[in-house]
This record gives structure tokens, sequence and C-alpha cells, in this order.
């Protein structure tokens, strides 16, 4: 017999919960995309989104997802030829990474694996080391969303300048953006990138690329450039669909709107310090089950786990038996194991990720918990007990 009938949860780390607010403001007619109501609002969207990024700078909006917007930081600052540090630490810098190869731009990856954050000392060691100032830019991401790490950007930043390196800081914040705390100008990055199904609460479909004056004077060599992705009319627009290079995506902007409405009524403090309490009451559950079982956090140290996507381990095939239970049992959808073993190798049904960004409170956190702590306790999941207990301590100290 199932019970998950009724309203599912997904709990993946994107998309993420969509707010009925934003659903409901998406459902309405097609609007007038030459005048009117909807550049009104477009205009309000941008400083918006600045705000949420705590920058001055520039945005650029693309219709696009996050590779999109990888794109569109590299087009828009490099030359085929220049070198760039790419930092890993799980999966998507390395895609990143891959995606600069293909335009001709020479990478050198420093792989940190997938389960710790940026060595500071690797990164000073890596700079000081080109006398030349050859790398043009620093690739790095806030929260790598297969491994769940957090790296410390405003450390990075901090090492990066302390060397007397030229090179741009780009980071990658799709996971991390309106979850975890981000402040673009304070810290001193150049470029950021993010998209919308995460911590902004909209469906997949739009990419933003935030950027400073360093960026628009490496935009003046860059050869790479392309008319789509260039971001000179996007942020200065002659007429109303150089915004998009072409028909603005109405609803999604519909939907965006609302969504910073939302964060801005809760506020961003508020909304990084919600994220940052629920994660703690994750993590205390998976140390209870963990109590003489396999069950395993992927990221040892706290201050290096991500407050928006939790990966984890246990013996294989129970990850993978128990993500089939919860969702078809229980109607709670959990992430696979993304990046942590090749699906063709059993260790693959050893490895789930569990989300907590954007729309998540405290009922659904505990009741994600105890529907997982219900899992395992009908698929005879070896685990320590008191998980349950541990979270609600947690929340209950809010």
């Amino acid at each position: 017999m199932s019970l998950g009938f009724g309203r599912h949860y997904l709990a993946i780390p994107g998309p993420s919960v969509m707010p009925d607010r934003v659903l409901q403001a998406m459902h309405q007619a097609a609007p007038n995309i030459y005048e009117g109501a909807l550049h009104e609002m477009v205009d309000g969207i941008i400083p918006d989104l600045k705000k949420v990024a705590k920058t001055s700078g520039e945005v650029a909006i693309y219709i696009a997802n996050g590779h999109g917007t990888w794109e569109a930081a590299l087009t828009n600052t490099l030359s085929r030829g220049d070198r760039v540090l790419a930092l890993a630490t799980g999966r998507f810098v390395v895609f990143w990474a891959i995606m600069a190869e293909r335009l001709g731009i020479e990478v050198d990856l420093i792989d940190f694996g997938k389960s710790s954050s940026i060595d500071l000392n690797q990164v000073e060691d890596k700079l000081n080391a080109d006398h030349e100032k050859s790398y043009q830019a620093v690739l790095v991401v806030q929260t790598d969303t297969a491994s769940s790490v957090r790296n410390d950007i405003e450390a990075l930043s901090e090492c990066i300048r302390s060397t007397g390196h030229p090179a741009l800081l780009m980071v990658d914040c799709m996971a991390s953006l309106a979850c975890d705390r981000f402040e673009m100008d304070s810290w001193g990055v150049d470029l950021m990138v993010a998209g919308s199904q995460k911590g902004l609460m909209t469906p997949p479909g739009l990419g933003f690329m935030y950027f400073n004056h360093r960026v628009i004077e490496a935009r003046k060599r860059a050869d790479l450039v392309t008319p789509y992705w260039d971001f000179l009319p996007r942020i200065n627009p002659e007429v109303f669909y150089e915004y998009f290079y072409g028909t603005a995506p109405t609803h999604h902007l519909f939907g965006l709107r609302e969504a910073l409405n939302m964060i801005f009524e809760e506020g961003l403090d508020q909304i990084w310090a919600r994220h940052a309490k629920l994660s703690q009451a994750i993590w205390s559950a998976f140390e209870s089950w963990g109590e003489g079982s396999s069950i395993r956090l992927n990221i040892k140290e706290p201050q290096q786990r991500s407050h928006s996507v939790t990966s984890a381990s246990m013996d294989p095939p129970h990850a993978t038996e128990l993500r089939r239970w919860t969702e078809h049992k229980a109607g709670v959808t959990l992430g696979i194991g993304l990046g942590m073993a090749d699906p063709s190798d059993p260790a693959y049904h050893g490895f789930f990720r569990v989300a907590h960004m954007g729309h998540v409170n405290a009922h659904m956190t505990l009741g994600m918990l105890s529907v997982i702590d219900a899992g395992l306790k009908a698929l005879n999941i070896p685990h320590g007990d008191g998980a349950l207990e541990a979270a609600s301590r947690i929340v209950s100290s809010a």
C-alpha cells in the first residue's frame, strides 16, 4: 500500500519547491511584450536581483540554465588561448572547465576531491607560481550541488588579493544564492552566475550573470563574445527585447517577481538563518542515524557543509532502495547521488542527497526526516536511534 497520495514533496536540489504564490503569479494570460506593465515589472526586477546578491554592479538575465550562464561568463571575458585556474570540489567546476576547454581556453584544474573544500594554501602556491600572471580567471562554486561542500568565497577572494594576482574571481552560486550568505561586493567577487530554480523558487529557465567593472573591461578584449551571450545590450538595452535578445520569458518573470517579493518580505538575514537552522536539524538526524551504522554525511566538517543541500551515503544498495521507498510509499522524492559513482558501479546505489533550499520550513523538514526514518525501519536498513528527537531539539532552539 502507498501512503504517497496527496501533495508530493520534492526534496531534490533543484528544481526546488515552488511556492503557491509563485505558481499563482504565473497563472495568467500572456502580456503585451511591447509596452506597459511587463516593462515596468522588469525595471523593478533588475535592482531587486542585485539586492539578493548584495551588489551595486550589473546583472544580465538569460533564458538559460546554469550551463548557459557558464558559457556567458566565459565568452564575455576570455579569448582563445587564455588560461584559467579551476578549483573543483565535486562535479560542477569540472563541467565548467570542460566547457572552457571546448571554447579553446587552457584550463589548469586543481581537484580537491568530492568531500572537502578548497585548500587555500594550494591556491596561493598556484597563483604565486604564475609569474607571468597568465591566469585570466579563477573558477569556483560556492556550493557544489553534488558533493554539498560549501567553499569560503570571502577567504578565497582574500587569498587571491594577497598574492597580487589580477585574475577575475568567477563564482557559481546556482545552489547557494538566497540560501547561504553571499555578499558579492564586500567579498570582492568579480562575476557570479546563478539560476531561477533553487533559492529563487522559480521554475528552471532563467540564468543570471552578475559582474563588476573589471568584467566590463575584460569584455573589451574578449574574442569569444557571440551575439546571444553578449551582456552589453542586456544591461543597457536600447529597446526592451534586448534584455533577453528576443521575446521575454514572460511567465518566468511573473514568477520571479513574486519570489523576490517573498524574499524581501522575510529578509535575507532571516532567510540565511532559517537555512542554517534547518540544515543543522538535518545534520543532527543523520549523525544520529550514523551511530553504529554505515550512514554518513559526505562533508565531515560542519563549517564546510552547504545550507541548501546535504549529500550522504550508506552501504549500497540501501540508498537507492530508500529513495524508491520514500517516493513511492510516502510521497517524498530524495535526490540521487550525483557524480559520486558511475551509475554502472554498484557503489552508485549507496549515495543520495537531501535538498533544503528555498521554500522550506520546519514542518517540511521534520516531515521529510520522519519519512526517511520510516523508510529506514520499513527496509530494515541499519541505523542509529534518536534522529527525530535530535532534529526536533535543533528546531525547538530557534
